[in-house]
This record gives C-alpha cells, structure tokens and sequence, in this order.
C-alpha cells in the first residue's frame, strides 16, 4: 500500500507552508482586531486556490478543478499551522453545496456570498416533535398566496439555532399526496414577527439548539428549491452533505490522544491509571477502532482520488465515528468514577478537566441522533447495500 502523495502533491505542500508562514501570523493580535485579519486572510487564500476551491468566482469562490488529492494537502497544512478554513456551520456544509446543485441561479446570486462571508448563518428546518427519523412525516405547513408560500407550524433540535438569521426547510405542501411526494424545499428569513425561538437546554446546561415557532410567516415562491412538492429529493442532496460532515474521521485521534492523557493524569489504587492492565486493555480496544476507522478514512480518500463513488462506506463511517465516540467518552467516563456527576462545564471553557469530559459523554449520545439516528444507518446500510430484506413494519 502506497500512502505517499506524490512528489507534485508534495511540491503543492510545500507552497501551501510557505502561503502560512507569510500570511498567517495572528499572535501579536487582540480579540478586536482578529476578526478583520481572519477575514482578509481567508480573501487572500481564496484567491490563491485553496479555500472555497468547489465554488465558482462568479460568487466569490476560487473555482478549483476537483483534486481530493490536493485538497487534503491543504486540509493537513491549514491543520498544523492552526489557521482557519471556509466559514463553517449549515450554511457552507449543506446549504451552499444543496444551492449549486439544486438551486436557481437568483438564489445562488442572494444566498452563496453571504453565506460564505459569514454574514447569514442558517438553521436547520427539518426535524418537528413527531417527526425526527421519519422526516417524511412533517406536518409544518406551507399554503401558497400569489407569490408567497405561508408557513405554519413548529421545528426543533435546530442547530445553530441563536444565530440563525434564515433557514432551510421542509413544508408540507400538498397534504393530499403520499407523504413523501407531498414536501416542498423552502428558504426563509428568520426576521419575522411570526418567527418565535426558544433555546433548548440540554443537560450539560448549554443550549446549541432551538425550537421554532412558525404562524403566518412567508417566505417568496422564488426561495422554493426545486420543484413543488419534490422537496424530499432535495433534502437528500442537503442530507448527503451532512453525513458526510459528521462521518469524517478529522478529530477522533485527538480524542484518542486526550483520553490517554487522562488515563496518565488519574489515579487507581496509587498509581497512575494508565499502569492498570485493565486499563490498558480498554485503551487499546479503544486504539484499535480509532485506527480501523482511521485507515478506512484512508480508502475513503483513495477511492475519492479514483473518481469511484462509495456511498455505503460513507455512512458506516459516519455510524463508527458514532460509536467509537462513544466509546472513548464511556472509558472516560470509568476512569473519572464519581467526578463523572460534577456539574457540566460552562459552554466555551477551556481545559480537560473532568466537568468538560462530562460534555463529552453526554455529547456523545446526541451523535447517535444526529444526521439520521444509528438504526436508521444501520437499516439503510443493510436494505441498500447489503441488499437485505426491509423491516417488517410494526403490527404487520
């Protein structure tokens, strides 16, 4: 197996070090002033290719041709020197990538810039209170008035949901269809005053969600992605993107890495935890999955590089990053022992003390929920890859 790069890719590396070394040196700078620098910094690496390389210059993007190859070197680089990529969040993950290859060339004009600069910041309308898993079964309204669609209804578990300034979302429509055929794809501004949002708590004590409550807002017929009613195609474009955020393997190893600085830091019976051969086992079952999903990660990259497309190795990436997660936060979880109940750390605290580790078990759980819930993974991965019979339905 060869996992070398290439020397053309390694002379790219090599001039995206040097592009960091001169462009990207923040530490002399307040909090006041980082903002701006970050900003002219990420203009400056856009215009040399490596950032915002999939959009077109037509909406402010560096239009690169697809290299994966190349577009890895720059995820590494940008790594170790600690400097910021693309704007992060809803919009640049599923929004912007939904718009160019679903959306209209108006609401590519009024949405993509925007969203890239960071200036509109976008929630996620999908899931309702009986309506997670089963996304088909929206029952928030949309009735159309000349131009306008007028919406009612409730969303929840929206991500981002303080900072939202506007949001995609799934409509009922056509209540006389099959539910699938019966949602349409809508955009709105959240600045509405029939707009009502109301954070979530979450047991660690943040709350990084929102429930929202719809009466009468509208939103123009041309912020309709796609065509009436086909609104669950749509959705499988955004969702695509999503789960492709959530399964990547970036992070897990430092999660690793904390865990076993944790097992260093602790003590059983006098000793530092990491002597129990108990102990060791654990973090080595545990090393074993990161590794595993770290080289799968590697032949999610080859078979990139190749143009062939894998898109049930997608999502057992996605699931395994679930579970190993969980897994890591579960250790942890045993090494702290009673400090597991102190009270969650506040959002944005620095540190690994045992309070944020706390964050990290009760965070963990969520995954397991979010951009599609375990057994649904599981049930696609199954029926569609594996070619195995569908669930019997309950009752049948």
């Amino acid at each position: 197996m060869d996992l070398s790069y290439g020397a053309e890719n390694e002379r790219f590396r090599q001039e995206v070090r040097e592009f960091l070394e001169r462009e990207w040196n923040p530490a002399e700078l307040d909090r006041a002033a980082m903002k701006d620098y970050v900003a002219t910094f990420r203009q400056k690496a856009t215009g040399k290719g490596y950032l915002y390389r999939a959009i077109p210059k037509e909406f402010g993007g560096s239009e690169q041709p697809i290299d994966v190859v190349k577009a890895q070197v720059i995820r590494e680089e940008f790594a170790r020197a600690r400097a910021p990529m693309e704007v992060g969040g809803n919009g640049m993950n599923m929004v912007v990538p939904t718009l160019l290859e679903r959306g209209t060339q108006e609401q590519k004009d009024a949405f993509i810039r925007q969203t890239m600069s960071g200036e509109y910041v976008w929630g996620q309308g999908y899931s309702e209170p009986g309506s997670g898993s089963d996304l088909a079964s929206v029952r928030t309204k949309a009735v159309l008035d000349g131009d306008q669609w007028v919406i009612n209804g409730q969303k929840i578990w929206t991500s981002q949901g303080m900072d939202a300034t506007h949001m995609f979302m799934l409509a009922r429509t056509e209540p006389g269809a099959p539910k699938h055929a019966g949602i349409t794809y809508l955009l709105l501004s959240l600045d509405h005053p029939g707009v009502t949002r109301r954070p979530i708590k979450q047991i660690t004590g943040g709350a990084t969600f929102c429930e929202f409550f719809f009466e009468d807002v509208t939103t123009p017929v041309a912020w309709q992605v796609g065509d009436r009613g086909d609104g669950w195609n749509v959705s499988k474009t955004t969702l695509k993107h999503e789960r492709a955020a959530i399964g990547s393997a970036d992070g897990l190893g430092h999660q690793f890495a904390q865990l076993v600085k944790l097992a260093k830091s602790v003590e059983r019976n006098g000793r530092p935890a990491i002597e129990d051969p108990l102990v060791r086992d654990a973090l080595v079952r545990v090393e074993g999955w990161v590794l595993a999903h770290r080289y799968s990660s590697y032949r999610l990259f080859s078979n990139a590089a190749a143009g062939e497309e894998t898109p049930m190795v997608g999502l057992m990436m996605k699931l395994l990053l679930t579970e190993i997660g969980h897994d890591i936060a579960q250790t942890a979880q045993d090494l702290i022992g009673d400090e597991a109940m102190i009270e969650a750390a506040p959002p944005g605290t620095k540190g690994r003390g045992p309070e944020k580790w706390l964050d990290q078990i009760m965070g963990s759980l969520g995954n397991s929920i979010a951009g599609g819930t375990t057994n649904i993974q599981r049930n696609i991965i199954g029926e569609r890859g594996l070619g195995l019979p569908r669930d019997q339905a309950m009752g049948a």
